[in-house]
């Protein structure tokens, strides 16, 4: 996400200095597998991301219920939950993890953009109008507000966006973002992105019909508390690389109504390369009217996760519960059967509320394969601080 007002925080707006030492981050760590997010339908999820967005279904699974505390123990949610989980490949870089549950203690109300714990995702579009033009024309999408430009001044300037409505209720941005933005003349750290062209398999194939100019995810935002401890925690911890940090005025009516938070207070923002192909923003609204500070459960509307591929699964789960505030749900399991068999993953809760999955998957032997041409995209051989 991206302001068009918005003055320095005091944080140099530019990215860290080279590394002179080794970098830190997950032991192991390759890529950011996929991102999850909880919906209240799966089925119009999956229309939405395929059929407007022009993403391709990789798999539906079974439904995951247990009847006893596996789904406590493992997923921080209710013993009796029942989830329903597709995979939809979202373009060149993304894997999409679509969950709907049903659960006793079940929350079906979307927390809004200045929530803690809230996310979004935001799309690269070559124009953003044209975007916007053919969302209207795929269904009842609206944007929040006009068009916006980031002024002079700003590290990002230059960049044009705009958020849109989605049918789980929590924004879809678009954005376009300069050959050169003015962060770059600052520091070596760089956003990633644009790809060439929009395609969901790794040859190229698999185009669906994406919005006009899209070319991949451009970023993953997730809304926190407290945006000193949360940077800490993805540089320190998870091996992010910060790029620049903006802070936004929100007494401006047009802007609140853009970003599609309540008029007041101001909007802190931090972003950060994480791995070789994903951008994070992470966004802190600390003095927005009527903000909750209560985190979506997993089992939740807008509950949330960010998976990270790694090379071994109990090391980085070793490595995350040494850290403080983190905690790992169960211990690593591998999937025995079905279309994920051979897939080791675990849970951790951390410190600033987020999910953190960490995962190896045998992609090219997984056995969904035999039924599709449809694949997720895999690490293969990238590693984390390929740029």
């Amino acid at each position: 996400m991206t302001t068009n007002a918005g003055t320095s925080d005091g944080a140099p707006a530019v990215g860290p200095p080279p590394r002179t030492a080794a970098p830190q981050g997950v032991p192991g760590a390759r890529r950011v597998d996929h991102l999850a997010l909880t919906v209240p339908d799966l089925d119009r999820a999956i229309d939405f991301t395929v059929r407007v967005l022009g993403g391709e279904l990789v798999y539906r699974l079974p439904p995951l219920a247990h009847d006893d505390d596996w789904m406590r123990t493992h997923l921080d949610v209710h013993p009796r939950a029942a989830a329903e989980i597709a995979l939809v490949r979202l373009g060149p870089t993304t894997n999409l993890e679509l969950f709907a549950y049903r659960s006793p203690d079940h929350r079906a109300v979307p927390p809004r953009p200045h929530d803690v714990g809230s996310t979004h995702l935001g799309l690269y579009v070559t124009d953003v109008d044209t975007a916007v033009a053919a969302l209207r024309e795929r269904g009842p999408w609206r944007p929040y507000g006009p068009v916006r430009t980031v002024p002079a001044g700003l590290p990002q300037a230059g960049s044009r966006w705009v958020r849109v409505t989605t049918p789980w209720g929590m924004p879809l941005e678009l954005r376009s973002v300069p050959a050169a933005p003015p962060y770059e003349r600052h520091g070596p750290a760089r956003r990633f992105g644009p790809c060439a062209r929009w395609h969901n398999r790794d040859d190229g194939s698999g185009t669906a019909d994406p919005l006009p100019g899209a070319r991949n995810v451009d970023h993953w935002a997730y809304t926190v508390a407290d945006l000193d401890e949360a940077q800490d925690f993805f540089t320190r911890v998870l091996g992010a690389e910060l790029v620049h940090r903006t802070t936004a005025d929100l007494t401006d009516p047009d802007l609140a109504a853009a970003l599609g938070v309540p008029q007041g207070g101001t909007l802190h923002r931090a972003a950060l390369r994480m791995g070789p192909t994903d951008n994070v923003e992470l966004t802190c609204f600390p003095d927005s009217p009527g903000a909750r500070r209560r985190r979506p459960r997993n089992s939740d509307v807008g509950g949330n996760h960010l998976a990270l591929y790694v090379d071994d699964v109990d090391t980085a789960a070793a490595y995350l519960a040494a850290q403080p505030g983190c905690t790992v749900l169960g211990a690593p399991e591998t999937i025995p059967d079905g279309p994920l068999a051979g897939d080791r993953w675990v849970y951790v809760r951390t410190g600033i509320g987020l999910y953190v999955e960490v995962v190896r998957m045998p992609d090219g032997s997984l056995p969904y394969e035999r039924g599709t041409a449809a694949r997720r995209r895999a690490a293969g051989g990238e590693r984390w601080w390929d740029r």
